[in-house]
């Protein structure tokens, strides 16, 4: 029976482009430079699916992704906080592709139908993407402020280490 796999064809591979990052660890690691790069890809994958998101939805989306993108930006200056590149990691690999795909994997009659909860699955999908904006700029946020606090710190420290004390002679 062994001879029947020999004249099937190989399975062939999908496409990159056309899924958004896996749910899991990234190839890569954690790295700004693959961070950058998975946003870029579930970028490439919202835009991909833009005809059959709602607009506001892909407008909320891609918020999403360039919040994330200045969470990875703040990296230039001092490295991520664990806790920022988790949430980061979250939201792009997981949470964001995750709701996207549960989305457009409806049927289109079911899109505008009230269920039991009273909301479309429109209106559900806008409701997810706003709290997931929520999120990255509550993580935003945290990143900026660790950078004022260690600017604040550098500066107490210049002071200290530079200024007349009350100990000189």
């Amino acid at each position: 029976m062994t001879w029947f796999r020999k004249l099937l064809p190989p399975p062939a591979a999908p496409a990159p482009a056309s899924e958004p990052p896996a749910a899991g660890p990234p190839l890569d690691g954690d790295d700004p430079a693959t961070l950058r790069s998975n946003v870029a890809q579930l970028n490439r994958y919202i835009n991909q699916n833009s005809g059959r998101l709602p607009g506001e939805s892909v407008v909320t989306a891609r918020r999403v992704t360039d919040v994330l993108r200045e969470v990875i930006d703040t990296s230039e200056i001092r490295p991520l906080d664990i806790y920022a590149v988790i949430s980061v990691q979250g939201i792009l690999r997981d949470y964001l592709p995750t709701t996207l795909r549960s989305f457009l994997a409806l049927d289109a009659a079911q899109l505008t139908a009230p269920r039991p909860s009273g909301r479309t699955p429109v209106q559900s999908l806008q409701e997810q993407l706003e709290a997931l904006l929520d999120a990255a700029t509550s993580v935003l946020t945290a990143a900026q402020a660790q950078d004022a606090d260690a600017l604040l710190s550098q500066g107490s420290f210049l002071r200290t280490k530079f200024s007349g004390s009350d100990l000189d002679l």
